[in-house]
Protein backbone atom coordinates (compact mmCIF):
# COMPACT_ATOMS: atom_id res chain seq x y z
CA UNK A 1 0.00 0.00 0.00
CA UNK A 2 1.08 3.49 -0.52
CA UNK A 3 -0.83 6.49 0.76
CA UNK A 4 0.26 10.06 2.15
CA UNK A 5 -0.38 11.56 5.57
CA UNK A 6 -1.77 14.89 4.73
CA UNK A 7 -1.97 15.92 8.26
CA UNK A 8 0.41 14.94 11.47
CA UNK A 9 2.01 16.66 13.72
CA UNK A 10 5.22 14.45 13.93
CA UNK A 11 7.39 16.72 16.48
CA UNK A 12 5.24 15.23 19.01
CA UNK A 13 5.54 12.31 18.10
CA UNK A 14 8.39 9.58 18.97
CA UNK A 15 10.89 7.87 15.63
CA UNK A 16 9.39 4.63 16.42
CA UNK A 17 6.34 6.38 14.23
CA UNK A 18 8.51 7.28 11.80
CA UNK A 19 9.44 3.55 11.02
CA UNK A 20 5.86 2.41 11.49
CA UNK A 21 4.74 4.92 9.11
CA UNK A 22 7.08 4.00 6.55
CA UNK A 23 6.49 0.11 6.68
CA UNK A 24 2.59 0.69 6.35
CA UNK A 25 3.84 2.67 3.06
CA UNK A 26 3.82 6.45 3.78
CA UNK A 27 5.04 8.13 0.78
CA UNK A 28 5.30 11.72 2.40
CA UNK A 29 4.07 13.89 6.17
CA UNK A 30 2.57 17.09 6.07
CA UNK A 31 2.60 19.05 9.42
CA UNK A 32 0.83 21.64 9.95
CA UNK A 33 1.80 24.27 12.53
CA UNK A 34 -0.73 24.16 15.68
CA UNK A 35 -0.97 24.46 19.36
CA UNK A 36 2.01 22.96 20.90
CA UNK A 37 -0.61 22.39 24.35
CA UNK A 38 -0.16 25.44 25.89
CA UNK A 39 0.02 28.60 25.07
CA UNK A 40 3.17 30.09 23.66
CA UNK A 41 3.88 33.36 25.28
CA UNK A 42 6.01 35.28 22.31
CA UNK A 43 6.62 35.62 18.82
CA UNK A 44 10.68 34.24 19.39
CA UNK A 45 8.70 30.83 20.18
CA UNK A 46 6.82 30.61 16.99
CA UNK A 47 10.11 31.91 15.40
CA UNK A 48 11.77 29.17 17.11
CA UNK A 49 8.56 26.44 16.06
CA UNK A 50 8.82 27.36 12.40
CA UNK A 51 12.81 26.90 12.12
CA UNK A 52 11.83 23.12 13.99
CA UNK A 53 9.39 22.45 11.37
CA UNK A 54 11.44 24.24 8.01
CA UNK A 55 15.00 22.75 9.40
CA UNK A 56 14.97 19.71 11.73
CA UNK A 57 11.69 17.90 11.21
CA UNK A 58 12.80 16.97 7.90
CA UNK A 59 15.73 15.49 8.93
CA UNK A 60 14.49 13.43 11.44
CA UNK A 61 12.08 12.10 8.55
CA UNK A 62 14.46 11.62 5.98
CA UNK A 63 16.33 9.23 8.50
CA UNK A 64 13.29 7.12 7.83
CA UNK A 65 12.43 7.63 4.14
CA UNK A 66 9.64 10.03 4.50
CA UNK A 67 9.76 13.52 2.78
CA UNK A 68 8.72 16.02 5.40
CA UNK A 69 6.96 18.65 4.29
CA UNK A 70 4.72 21.76 6.64
CA UNK A 71 2.50 24.68 6.76
CA UNK A 72 2.80 28.11 8.77
CA UNK A 73 0.50 29.72 11.25
CA UNK A 74 -0.66 30.87 14.50
CA UNK A 75 -3.01 28.23 15.62
CA UNK A 76 -6.84 29.34 16.56
CA UNK A 77 -6.55 28.32 19.96
CA UNK A 78 -3.47 31.23 20.40
CA UNK A 79 -5.66 33.85 18.39
CA UNK A 80 -7.39 35.28 21.55
CA UNK A 81 -4.07 37.37 21.74
CA UNK A 82 -4.54 39.46 18.63
CA UNK A 83 -0.98 41.34 18.84
CA UNK A 84 0.88 38.29 19.52
CA UNK A 85 -0.55 37.13 16.45
CA UNK A 86 -0.14 39.91 14.38
CA UNK A 87 3.85 39.28 15.55
CA UNK A 88 4.21 35.89 14.60
CA UNK A 89 2.34 36.62 11.14
CA UNK A 90 4.93 38.66 10.56
CA UNK A 91 7.32 36.31 10.45
CA UNK A 92 5.80 34.11 8.48
CA UNK A 93 6.87 35.92 4.67
CA UNK A 94 10.48 34.91 5.64
CA UNK A 95 9.99 30.99 6.02
CA UNK A 96 7.52 30.77 3.07
CA UNK A 97 10.35 30.48 0.41
CA UNK A 98 12.16 27.13 2.52
CA UNK A 99 11.82 23.88 -0.04
CA UNK A 100 9.46 21.96 2.60
CA UNK A 101 6.60 24.67 3.24
CA UNK A 102 3.45 24.14 1.39
CA UNK A 103 1.26 27.31 2.39
CA UNK A 104 -0.78 28.49 5.39
CA UNK A 105 -2.15 26.80 7.90
CA UNK A 106 -3.95 25.29 9.62
CA UNK A 107 -5.82 28.42 10.19
CA UNK A 108 -9.41 28.69 11.57
CA UNK A 109 -11.37 29.05 14.45
CA UNK A 110 -11.41 27.53 17.89
CA UNK A 111 -14.60 29.28 19.65
CA UNK A 112 -15.78 31.38 17.03
CA UNK A 113 -14.83 34.36 18.51
CA UNK A 114 -14.41 37.78 16.90
CA UNK A 115 -10.62 37.90 17.45
CA UNK A 116 -10.46 34.60 15.56
CA UNK A 117 -12.18 36.06 13.02
CA UNK A 118 -9.91 38.63 12.81
CA UNK A 119 -7.07 36.75 12.82
CA UNK A 120 -7.99 34.38 10.39
CA UNK A 121 -8.96 37.06 8.16
CA UNK A 122 -5.37 38.15 8.41
CA UNK A 123 -4.24 34.81 7.48
CA UNK A 124 -6.47 34.58 4.66
CA UNK A 125 -5.13 37.82 3.22
CA UNK A 126 -1.24 36.57 3.84
CA UNK A 127 -2.13 33.19 1.97
CA UNK A 128 -3.76 35.38 -0.85
CA UNK A 129 -0.68 38.06 -1.24
CA UNK A 130 1.56 35.35 -1.62
CA UNK A 131 -0.05 32.86 -3.76
CA UNK A 132 -0.12 30.21 -0.59
CA UNK A 133 -2.00 26.79 -0.26
CA UNK A 134 -4.41 27.19 2.52
CA UNK A 135 -5.19 24.28 4.82
CA UNK A 136 -8.10 25.17 8.05
CA UNK A 137 -9.56 23.93 10.99
CA UNK A 138 -12.88 23.66 11.93
CA UNK A 139 -13.80 23.89 15.36
CA UNK A 140 -14.83 20.98 17.42
CA UNK A 141 -17.94 19.78 18.88
CA UNK A 142 -20.79 21.88 19.40
CA UNK A 143 -19.15 24.57 17.47
CA UNK A 144 -18.02 22.97 13.92
CA UNK A 145 -21.80 23.77 12.26
CA UNK A 146 -21.31 27.31 13.53
CA UNK A 147 -17.88 27.95 12.81
CA UNK A 148 -17.88 25.91 9.57
CA UNK A 149 -20.57 28.37 7.97
CA UNK A 150 -18.12 31.45 9.70
CA UNK A 151 -14.96 30.16 7.95
CA UNK A 152 -17.01 29.70 4.21
CA UNK A 153 -18.26 33.28 4.37
CA UNK A 154 -14.31 34.50 5.40
CA UNK A 155 -12.81 32.32 2.32
CA UNK A 156 -15.45 33.01 -0.41
CA UNK A 157 -15.90 37.12 0.77
CA UNK A 158 -11.85 37.35 -0.45
CA UNK A 159 -12.26 36.87 -4.58
CA UNK A 160 -8.30 36.31 -4.40
CA UNK A 161 -8.83 33.20 -3.12
CA UNK A 162 -9.36 29.74 -5.31
CA UNK A 163 -11.76 27.41 -3.53
CA UNK A 164 -9.88 24.20 -5.06
CA UNK A 165 -6.62 25.72 -3.54
CA UNK A 166 -8.01 25.64 0.13
CA UNK A 167 -8.51 22.40 1.63
CA UNK A 168 -10.87 22.18 5.14
CA UNK A 169 -10.30 19.74 7.58
CA UNK A 170 -12.35 18.01 10.44
CA UNK A 171 -15.02 17.83 8.04
CA UNK A 172 -18.17 15.56 9.60
CA UNK A 173 -21.20 14.70 9.08
CA UNK A 174 -22.89 17.50 8.97
CA UNK A 175 -20.59 19.98 7.70
CA UNK A 176 -18.97 17.91 4.45
CA UNK A 177 -22.12 18.73 2.28
CA UNK A 178 -21.32 22.48 2.27
CA UNK A 179 -17.61 22.72 1.90
CA UNK A 180 -17.52 20.69 -1.14
CA UNK A 181 -21.34 22.28 -2.42
CA UNK A 182 -19.04 25.75 -2.29
CA UNK A 183 -16.12 23.95 -4.41
CA UNK A 184 -13.20 23.23 -1.64
CA UNK A 185 -11.99 20.21 -0.52
CA UNK A 186 -12.19 18.42 2.45
CA UNK A 187 -10.37 17.28 4.81
CA UNK A 188 -11.59 14.10 7.22
CA UNK A 189 -9.61 13.68 10.30
CA UNK A 190 -9.48 9.70 11.69
CA UNK A 191 -9.44 10.05 15.58
CA UNK A 192 -10.27 7.30 17.67
CA UNK A 193 -12.08 9.08 20.21
CA UNK A 194 -13.53 12.24 18.72
CA UNK A 195 -13.96 13.91 14.81
CA UNK A 196 -14.25 10.73 12.80
CA UNK A 197 -14.17 7.03 12.79
CA UNK A 198 -13.04 4.65 10.20
CA UNK A 199 -16.49 3.55 9.60
CA UNK A 200 -17.96 7.17 9.88
CA UNK A 201 -15.38 8.42 6.87
CA UNK A 202 -15.91 5.20 5.06
CA UNK A 203 -19.78 6.04 5.46
CA UNK A 204 -19.21 9.37 4.38
CA UNK A 205 -17.02 8.58 0.91
CA UNK A 206 -20.13 6.14 0.16
CA UNK A 207 -22.46 9.25 0.64
CA UNK A 208 -20.59 11.98 -1.25
CA UNK A 209 -18.15 10.38 -3.80
CA UNK A 210 -14.39 10.57 -3.37
CA UNK A 211 -13.73 14.02 -5.29
CA UNK A 212 -11.71 16.47 -3.38
CA UNK A 213 -11.47 14.25 -0.25
CA UNK A 214 -8.74 13.40 1.90
CA UNK A 215 -7.97 11.21 5.17
CA UNK A 216 -5.81 12.37 7.94
CA UNK A 217 -4.50 11.02 10.88
CA UNK A 218 -4.04 14.65 12.46
CA UNK A 219 -1.65 12.61 15.11
CA UNK A 220 -0.06 14.86 18.23
CA UNK A 221 0.48 14.59 21.43
CA UNK A 222 -2.71 13.80 22.34
CA UNK A 223 -4.83 10.38 22.07
CA UNK A 224 -4.82 9.85 18.00
CA UNK A 225 -3.22 7.28 15.79
CA UNK A 226 -0.33 7.91 13.75
CA UNK A 227 -1.25 4.93 11.25
CA UNK A 228 -5.31 6.08 11.24
CA UNK A 229 -4.97 6.45 7.39
CA UNK A 230 -3.80 3.10 6.10
CA UNK A 231 -6.16 1.01 9.01
CA UNK A 232 -8.99 3.16 7.72
CA UNK A 233 -7.50 1.45 4.07
CA UNK A 234 -8.04 -2.15 5.28
CA UNK A 235 -11.41 -1.36 6.35
CA UNK A 236 -12.20 0.06 2.80
CA UNK A 237 -11.04 -3.10 1.74
CA UNK A 238 -12.74 -5.29 3.96
CA UNK A 239 -15.99 -3.61 2.49
CA UNK A 240 -14.87 -4.25 -1.22
CA UNK A 241 -13.59 -1.19 -2.39
CA UNK A 242 -10.95 -1.88 -5.09
CA UNK A 243 -7.67 -1.58 -4.43
CA UNK A 244 -7.44 1.46 -7.28
CA UNK A 245 -10.55 3.01 -5.80
CA UNK A 246 -8.22 3.12 -2.19
CA UNK A 247 -5.29 4.26 -3.81
CA UNK A 248 -7.03 6.87 -5.13
CA UNK A 249 -8.54 8.63 -2.00
CA UNK A 250 -5.42 7.78 -0.16
CA UNK A 251 -2.65 8.61 -2.12
CA UNK A 252 -3.86 10.03 -5.47
CA UNK A 253 -6.50 12.72 -3.89
CA UNK A 254 -3.51 14.57 -1.70
CA UNK A 255 -0.89 13.98 -4.39
CA UNK A 256 -3.75 15.68 -6.84
CA UNK A 257 -3.83 18.81 -3.74
CA UNK A 258 -0.68 19.28 -2.89
CA UNK A 259 0.80 19.28 -5.94
CA UNK A 260 -0.71 22.64 -7.01
CA UNK A 261 2.21 23.75 -5.26
CA UNK A 262 5.84 22.62 -7.20
CA UNK A 263 7.58 22.36 -3.83
CA UNK A 264 5.49 19.22 -3.26
CA UNK A 265 7.14 15.87 -4.72
CA UNK A 266 6.94 12.73 -3.73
Amino acid sequence: MRYIEPHGHMVSRVTDDYVDMATAGCAAVCEPAFWAGFDRSSADGFHDYFCQLTEHEPKRAAKFGIPHFCWLCINPKESEDVQLAKDVIALIPDFLDKPNVLGIGEIGLNKNSRNELKILELHVDLAARHNQLILVHTPHLEDKLKGTRLILDVLKSDRRIRPERVIIDHVEEHTIGPVLDAGFWAGMTLYPESKCTPARAIDMLETYGTERIWMNSACDWGVSIPLAVPRTALEMKKRQWTADAIDRVVYQNPLKFLSQTPKFRV
